[in-house]
């Protein structure tokens, strides 16, 4: 059984101990935050399932923290429910409109509390289907996220992302290891996407080692060639010493033989200008063969047409 992890996020020490008392008999494990700042970095260092925020806390109000979580693309679908003494229409309008899921006046009833939290987060897991292992958004959500903006007819570009030596990395060094390549990789995206794309981008995890972004034109190129330049500089940080200093793993495959393999690379293909399409699937084949033509290349790569030269790290 799942045990989730609330945030809760109030100046009140006493109100923090009456919802700690709340939540951990239900089963909850609770983390607690005086302020807004301290509340963000504890979202960044432990990654709770949900927040219970109230509106008015200092170093940062509820509502900018908010903002920031929806701002960030591996924080903003985590669910937040509003906590507050006000009581005004405008109050609570206005901290939906800054992202949070769901909003309480306090003095609130326990049960009722818990049946909101229980709903948001039953609620958020049915839309969202995060991958456990990054947190990113699974298939559910990337579809919806896809057919979306193919639906705004703006322009779009779609960016599949895999890595190439894997299984037999995987093999060599085991699932946990291969977990670590998988976890690294995906901060790699997202601080592609961070220093080189928009606020607006996307990152979903399909499964695996497979990801899926989505950007604009205009940036695209430039964050597939982050995450070429980021991958080939973080990844030989995967490899126990011995391997790194010879440059390739020597893997004993499956019949006992004795084979070199080189360090993982990572392929992405790029179909720039998605918006011409009419949905998913269409847009799917293409970045598969893609993919398939980048695999050819024994390095990191991206590549953005079958029939020209490919963009190479």
């Amino acid at each position: 059984m799942t045990t989730f992890t609330i945030l809760v996020v109030d100046d009140d020490a006493d109100l923090r101990d009456i919802l700690r008392s709340i939540f951990e008999p239900a089963g909850f494990r609770v983390l607690e935050a005086g302020d807004g700042e301290t509340a963000l970095e504890l979202v960044r260092t432990h990654h709770p399932d949900l927040l219970v925020l109230d509106y008015n806390i200092p170093r940062m109000d509820g509502p900018h923290v908010c903002q920031e979580l929806k701002q960030d693309l591996l924080l903003r679908h985590m669910p937040v429910i509003m906590l507050t003494g006000r009581s005004e229409l405008s109050d609570k309008v206005y901290g939906l409109n800054v992202g949070a899921d769901d909003y309480m006046v306090k003095p609130f009833e326990p049960e009722e509390l818990l049946a909101r939290v229980r709903m948001v987060l039953r609620r958020t897991a049915q839309e969202l289907e995060a991958n456990p292992l990054t947190k990113l958004p699974g298939n559910v959500t990337i579809q919806r996220e896809v057919e979306m903006r193919l639906a705004s007819h703006k322009p779009l570009s779609v960016c599949y992302c895999d890595l190439d030596q894997f299984k037999a990395f995987n093999d060599h060094y085991g699932f946990e290891r291969g977990d670590r390549a998988i976890a690294l990789t995906s901060q790699i995206l997202l601080d592609a996407l961070r220093t080189r794309g928009n606020a607006a981008d996307f990152l979903g995890h399909i499964g695996g080692d497979d990801f899926v972004l989505v950007t604009t034109p205009e940036k695209a190129e430039a964050v597939c060639q982050g995450i070429v330049e980021l991958f080939d500089a973080r990844a030989p940080e995967l490899y126990d010493d011995a391997d790194r200093a010879r440059g390739h793993l020597i893997h004993t495959d499956r019949q006992g033989v004795p084979t070199k393999v080189g360090f993982l690379t990572i392929s992405v293909a790029l179909v720039n200008h998605a918006e011409q399409f009419t949905h998913l699937g269409q847009i799917a084949a293409i970045g598969a063969e893609l993919k398939a033509y980048a695999k050819q290349f024994a390095q990191s790569i991206y590549v953005k047409e079958r029939r020209r030269n490919p963009a190479r790290s």
